[in-house]
């Protein structure tokens, strides 16, 4: 399961971070926001982005069967 967690991090992580450092843009305009908002958001949507990847796995894990062979 720790495989496709790490496989799904490399594409969860940067999409959540691209979609949190919209985030500052979306409540303060282009021209307003501060360079620091963009860098702060897009961290938390990173560090969030790890345990999300890791819960989405342990649900692909389950649907499919536990990880036994199909035999």
């Amino acid at each position: 399961m720790w495989k496709v967690a790490a496989l799904l991090a490399i594409v969860i992580t940067p999409a959540m971070a691209g979609v949190f450092a919209l985030m500052p843009m979306t409540f303060y305009g282009i021209n307003d926001y501060a360079p620091w908002l963009l860098a702060a958001f897009a961290g938390v949507g990173a560090l969030l982005g790890l345990p999300v990847s890791y819960l989405v796995a342990r649900q692909v894990y389950r649907l499919t069967g536990g990880g036994r062979g199909a035999a």
